[in-house]
């Protein structure tokens, strides 16, 4: 009798103890150890948010949606080059723009996040995952974002060569997108960086992703391989970034999500890291991470938002935040208003130090050194299908476009066409099955080429 009432005490303690540690984890925790951001690398995100925003408004000129305080002063109607609708994408994505930034030197392809009362974005996009059966680059990627960063592609290529030929080399090619947006932004910047051939040979330096509230749409090698030229923004209790359950699951169930939210919790408590890194098909946020922090543990309202990076390998937004502002803080408008805040802090703590060009170097050098330090931590960790540094090297020293069977056989026929053609491309490493939904090729699978 007493063995059996000493059992239900610990199990009892045990449950009160698992209880108190999940209802006073705050999202802050995720990045407590992580250094702070610089305003000159953060400088982008807020006006990013606002070229979102952008695309929810029929007329610039005459805003319904103007962000409180800046509006949009710094997006010159002028420089929107192309618009898609819903009724030019169909059901094969969220709605996009093509936006030249004169100001900054960036040609920005623009990305909205999930309309919720949208079917096709659910069926089409969401629903098309295959349990991230999709193999891809040496890693696996969420199957229905990656069709439509193909198709974006498709359809944006020849616009974006134009742009980046009339404006010069000193231009970046920015993709930038929000919650469901986002994911298919940062498959684009994938294809973007191993296809630069087609892009008139844009160095990758000169290529960037900004994802903000990002969804999990790569395995972690990949998340990682790519933080040189991906950046994820997260504000501080967003659920996406942190959700392991498949995207489908949490929208198709979007108004029970707290529910959903408690059971990931409670399962993911009794799974031990080892076996979340040893499961290659696991998705995650893509990229370098951003953290804006603005809540504390036990105390009320908004405090001044600060912000965090790192390229994290381990504890990478793996803790669910059980939360009242889990849901409002995935919201593009409190992104783009507490970004502004960050940014506006971060200038006024600035200290006035070496010259800007000598500052701006060495903080590149840590970036390098940074990335390299991830890339050797997910190899140490044996994490699936991560890249050995010395790989990375060669990619980033040699020729913009990587070497590949296939994609050599691309490019000597790109020369003597005198352009690239992106369909060619696709022809060859994609074909459609009876449904018409593109499938990699048998015989690519065979012989374990990296698409690139």
């Amino acid at each position: 009798m007493s063995v059996s009432c000493g059992l239900e005490w610990v199990v009892c303690l045990g449950c009160t103890r698992w209880a108190w540690k999940r209802l006073t984890y705050i999202g802050a925790y995720d990045s407590e150890t992580w250094p702070a951001a610089a305003p000159g690398e953060f400088e982008a995100v807020p006006r990013i948010c606002r070229v979102i925003l952008a695309i929810y408004e029929d007329d610039l000129s005459n805003p319904k949606f103007a962000p409180p305080g800046r509006g949009y002063a710094d997006v010159d109607p002028a420089g929107v080059v192309k618009r898609a609708n819903y009724e030019h994408v169909g059901n094969t994505c969220p709605p996009y723009i093509v936006y030249v930034d004169h100001r900054h030197k960036e040609v920005v392809l623009a990305i909205r996040g999930l309309n919720l009362v949208r079917n096709a974005d659910y069926k089409v996009v969401l629903m098309d995952n295959k349990l991230g059966m999709q193999m891809f680059d040496g890693g696996y990627v969420h199957h229905g974002l990656l069709k439509a960063a193909q198709f974006i592609l498709e359809r944006e290529t020849k616009t974006l060569q134009e742009l980046l030929q009339q404006n010069g080399p000193d231009y970046k090619l920015i993709f930038a997108g929000h919650s469901l947006g986002s994911g298919i932004a940062a498959l684009m910047t994938v294809l973007v960086v191993n296809n630069r051939k087609m892009f008139g040979n844009i160095p990758r330096s000169q290529i960037r992703c900004y994802a903000l509230a990002p969804a999990r749409c790569m395995s972690l090698n990949l998340a990682v391989k790519y933080a040189d030229v991906i950046n994820s923004v997260v504000l501080q209790d967003d659920f996406l970034p942190r959700t392991p359950t498949p995207l489908e699951y949490i929208f198709g169930s979007i108004f029970c999500l707290p529910c959903l939210l408690f059971i990931m919790c409670l399962r993911d408590t009794f799974k031990q890291d080892k076996r979340k890194f040893k499961d290659p098909r696991r998705l995650y946020a893509p990229g370098r991470m951003y953290h804006i922090v603005e809540r504390k543990f036990c105390r009320c309202g908004r405090f001044p938002p600060e912000v965090r990076t790192a390229i994290p390998v381990e504890g990478r937004f793996e803790h669910i935040v059980l939360s009242c502002s889990t849901t409002s803080d995935h919201a593009i408008a409190w992104i783009e208003r507490e970004s502004e805040k960050a940014l506006e802090l971060m200038k006024e703590h600035e200290k006035p130090t070496t010259p800007p060009a000598q500052q701006k170097m060495e903080r590149l050098q840590s970036f390098e050194e940074e990335h390299k330090n991830a890339l050797e931590r997910a190899k140490t960790l044996d994490v699936p299908h991560a890249v050995d540094l010395s790989e990375v090297e060669i990619q980033e020293g040699a020729s913009p476009t990587p070497p590949s069977d296939t994609h050599s056989e691309t490019t000597s026929e790109e020369k003597s066409a005198g352009r690239t053609s992106w369909d060619e491309l696709m022809d060859k490493l994609f074909t459609r099955d009876e449904g018409g939904k593109l499938v990699v090729k048998e015989d690519i699978k065979a012989r374990n080429i990296v698409i690139e």
